[in-house]
Protein backbone atom coordinates (compact mmCIF):
# COMPACT_ATOMS: atom_id res chain seq x y z
CA UNK A 1 0.00 0.00 0.00
CA UNK A 2 1.21 3.55 -0.66
CA UNK A 3 -0.95 6.40 0.73
CA UNK A 4 -0.98 9.96 -0.46
CA UNK A 5 -2.95 12.65 2.33
CA UNK A 6 -3.75 15.43 0.83
CA UNK A 7 -4.76 17.97 2.97
CA UNK A 8 -6.56 20.84 2.17
CA UNK A 9 -7.49 23.37 5.73
CA UNK A 10 -4.51 26.26 5.99
CA UNK A 11 -4.66 26.05 9.79
CA UNK A 12 -2.60 23.18 11.58
CA UNK A 13 -4.48 23.30 14.92
CA UNK A 14 -7.86 22.68 12.93
CA UNK A 15 -9.98 19.40 13.29
CA UNK A 16 -9.14 18.82 9.57
CA UNK A 17 -5.91 19.21 9.88
CA UNK A 18 -4.55 18.38 13.94
CA UNK A 19 -7.60 15.68 13.92
CA UNK A 20 -8.20 13.96 10.75
CA UNK A 21 -4.92 14.70 8.91
CA UNK A 22 -2.77 13.31 12.49
CA UNK A 23 -4.90 10.06 12.68
CA UNK A 24 -4.81 9.24 9.18
CA UNK A 25 -0.96 9.72 9.26
CA UNK A 26 -0.28 7.68 12.45
CA UNK A 27 -2.89 5.05 11.59
CA UNK A 28 -0.83 4.25 8.50
CA UNK A 29 2.53 4.97 9.82
CA UNK A 30 1.36 2.71 13.00
CA UNK A 31 1.08 0.02 9.56
CA UNK A 32 4.23 0.52 8.61
CA UNK A 33 2.64 2.09 5.38
CA UNK A 34 4.47 4.07 2.38
CA UNK A 35 2.98 7.65 2.93
CA UNK A 36 3.05 10.76 1.53
CA UNK A 37 2.17 13.77 2.09
CA UNK A 38 0.82 17.23 0.34
CA UNK A 39 0.10 20.28 2.61
CA UNK A 40 -1.86 22.31 0.12
CA UNK A 41 -1.07 25.41 2.51
CA UNK A 42 1.96 24.75 4.12
CA UNK A 43 3.71 24.58 0.82
CA UNK A 44 4.32 27.00 -2.26
CA UNK A 45 0.95 25.78 -3.66
CA UNK A 46 -0.69 27.84 -6.75
CA UNK A 47 -1.15 27.33 -10.41
CA UNK A 48 2.11 28.70 -11.70
CA UNK A 49 4.13 26.37 -9.69
CA UNK A 50 4.23 24.06 -12.60
CA UNK A 51 7.24 21.93 -10.69
CA UNK A 52 5.49 21.50 -8.02
CA UNK A 53 2.17 20.31 -9.66
CA UNK A 54 4.87 17.78 -11.31
CA UNK A 55 5.48 16.53 -7.92
CA UNK A 56 2.32 16.03 -7.43
CA UNK A 57 1.52 14.24 -10.39
CA UNK A 58 3.79 11.83 -9.73
CA UNK A 59 2.80 11.11 -6.19
CA UNK A 60 -0.54 10.82 -7.55
CA UNK A 61 0.93 8.27 -9.91
CA UNK A 62 2.99 6.55 -7.46
CA UNK A 63 -0.19 6.16 -4.96
CA UNK A 64 -2.60 3.23 -4.51
CA UNK A 65 -4.62 4.85 -2.18
CA UNK A 66 -5.44 8.86 -2.03
CA UNK A 67 -7.21 11.07 1.00
CA UNK A 68 -8.35 13.81 0.86
CA UNK A 69 -9.23 15.47 3.80
CA UNK A 70 -10.81 19.30 3.46
CA UNK A 71 -13.59 21.74 5.41
CA UNK A 72 -16.52 22.62 3.27
CA UNK A 73 -16.47 26.51 2.22
CA UNK A 74 -19.07 27.74 0.71
CA UNK A 75 -20.15 24.61 -0.38
CA UNK A 76 -17.20 23.61 -2.57
CA UNK A 77 -13.69 22.01 -0.84
CA UNK A 78 -11.01 24.73 0.16
CA UNK A 79 -9.41 27.23 -2.72
CA UNK A 80 -6.13 25.35 -2.48
CA UNK A 81 -7.86 21.99 -3.20
CA UNK A 82 -10.06 23.10 -6.20
CA UNK A 83 -6.80 24.18 -7.87
CA UNK A 84 -5.33 21.13 -6.75
CA UNK A 85 -8.18 19.17 -9.13
CA UNK A 86 -8.25 21.82 -11.78
CA UNK A 87 -4.17 21.82 -12.23
CA UNK A 88 -3.00 18.27 -11.12
CA UNK A 89 -6.02 16.47 -12.58
CA UNK A 90 -5.73 17.64 -15.91
CA UNK A 91 -6.93 15.52 -19.46
CA UNK A 92 -4.39 12.82 -20.57
CA UNK A 93 -2.98 12.58 -17.10
CA UNK A 94 -6.34 11.98 -14.76
CA UNK A 95 -9.19 11.53 -17.72
CA UNK A 96 -9.65 11.40 -21.14
CA UNK A 97 -12.92 12.03 -22.88
CA UNK A 98 -13.83 8.16 -25.23
CA UNK A 99 -16.33 10.08 -28.42
CA UNK A 100 -19.58 8.63 -28.49
CA UNK A 101 -20.86 10.41 -31.41
CA UNK A 102 -19.13 13.70 -33.32
CA UNK A 103 -20.33 16.09 -30.99
CA UNK A 104 -21.03 13.54 -27.43
CA UNK A 105 -17.73 12.54 -25.40
CA UNK A 106 -17.85 10.55 -21.71
CA UNK A 107 -15.10 11.23 -19.41
CA UNK A 108 -13.04 8.09 -19.01
CA UNK A 109 -10.92 8.05 -15.93
CA UNK A 110 -7.32 7.05 -16.50
CA UNK A 111 -6.41 6.74 -12.64
CA UNK A 112 -9.25 3.91 -12.12
CA UNK A 113 -6.91 1.76 -9.87
CA UNK A 114 -6.52 4.23 -6.90
CA UNK A 115 -8.53 3.79 -4.13
CA UNK A 116 -9.59 7.05 -2.98
CA UNK A 117 -11.36 8.08 0.89
CA UNK A 118 -12.52 11.67 1.39
CA UNK A 119 -13.13 13.52 4.62
CA UNK A 120 -15.13 16.72 4.75
CA UNK A 121 -16.26 18.76 7.55
CA UNK A 122 -19.09 21.07 7.59
CA UNK A 123 -19.90 24.10 9.98
CA UNK A 124 -23.33 23.04 9.32
CA UNK A 125 -25.98 20.08 10.52
CA UNK A 126 -26.35 17.49 8.34
CA UNK A 127 -30.20 18.14 7.82
CA UNK A 128 -30.23 21.57 5.91
CA UNK A 129 -27.16 20.25 3.85
CA UNK A 130 -28.69 16.98 3.24
CA UNK A 131 -32.53 18.12 2.48
CA UNK A 132 -32.67 22.00 1.72
CA UNK A 133 -29.17 21.87 -0.63
CA UNK A 134 -29.40 18.15 -1.37
CA UNK A 135 -26.23 17.41 -0.71
CA UNK A 136 -24.48 19.25 -3.21
CA UNK A 137 -21.08 19.26 -1.94
CA UNK A 138 -20.56 15.80 -1.64
CA UNK A 139 -22.91 15.47 -5.05
CA UNK A 140 -20.43 17.92 -6.87
CA UNK A 141 -17.13 16.51 -5.74
CA UNK A 142 -18.29 12.94 -6.50
CA UNK A 143 -20.14 13.16 -9.92
CA UNK A 144 -18.22 16.12 -10.73
CA UNK A 145 -14.32 15.42 -9.99
CA UNK A 146 -14.11 12.11 -9.00
CA UNK A 147 -16.22 10.28 -12.03
CA UNK A 148 -14.50 11.91 -14.30
CA UNK A 149 -10.50 10.77 -12.67
CA UNK A 150 -11.55 7.60 -10.78
CA UNK A 151 -14.48 6.30 -13.00
CA UNK A 152 -17.74 5.49 -12.40
CA UNK A 153 -17.60 3.66 -9.34
CA UNK A 154 -20.57 3.37 -6.84
CA UNK A 155 -18.63 2.97 -3.95
CA UNK A 156 -16.77 6.92 -4.03
CA UNK A 157 -20.15 7.62 -2.68
CA UNK A 158 -19.92 5.59 0.81
CA UNK A 159 -16.08 6.04 1.05
CA UNK A 160 -16.81 9.79 1.21
CA UNK A 161 -17.68 10.77 4.49
CA UNK A 162 -19.03 14.08 5.88
CA UNK A 163 -18.60 15.35 9.33
CA UNK A 164 -21.11 18.09 10.73
CA UNK A 165 -21.07 20.98 12.81
CA UNK A 166 -17.46 20.36 13.72
CA UNK A 167 -17.11 23.86 15.59
CA UNK A 168 -20.37 23.03 17.58
CA UNK A 169 -19.66 19.68 18.60
CA UNK A 170 -18.57 18.32 21.84
CA UNK A 171 -15.06 16.68 22.50
CA UNK A 172 -16.54 13.20 22.48
CA UNK A 173 -18.33 13.79 19.15
CA UNK A 174 -15.30 15.18 17.53
CA UNK A 175 -13.15 11.80 19.20
CA UNK A 176 -16.23 9.73 17.35
CA UNK A 177 -15.59 10.89 14.47
CA UNK A 178 -12.08 9.77 14.48
CA UNK A 179 -12.85 6.75 15.52
CA UNK A 180 -14.56 6.47 12.35
CA UNK A 181 -11.84 7.78 10.30
CA UNK A 182 -9.67 5.07 11.85
CA UNK A 183 -12.25 2.18 10.83
CA UNK A 184 -12.50 3.29 7.34
CA UNK A 185 -8.50 3.61 6.99
CA UNK A 186 -7.98 -0.14 8.77
CA UNK A 187 -10.43 -1.17 6.08
CA UNK A 188 -8.17 -0.38 3.34
CA UNK A 189 -4.79 -2.07 4.90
Amino acid sequence: MKALIIIGHPETDSFCYDGIFRTIKTTLENEDVDIKTIELYQEDFRRENTELVKTYKEYVSWSTHIYFISPVWWFRCTPKLEVFFDEVFTPGFAYNFKSITKTIGLPSGLLKDKVVRTFITHGAPALPVLTIYANSVKLRLIMGVYTFVFGWDWKLWFRTRQFWSVPFVSREKRISYLEKVIKDIKSDL
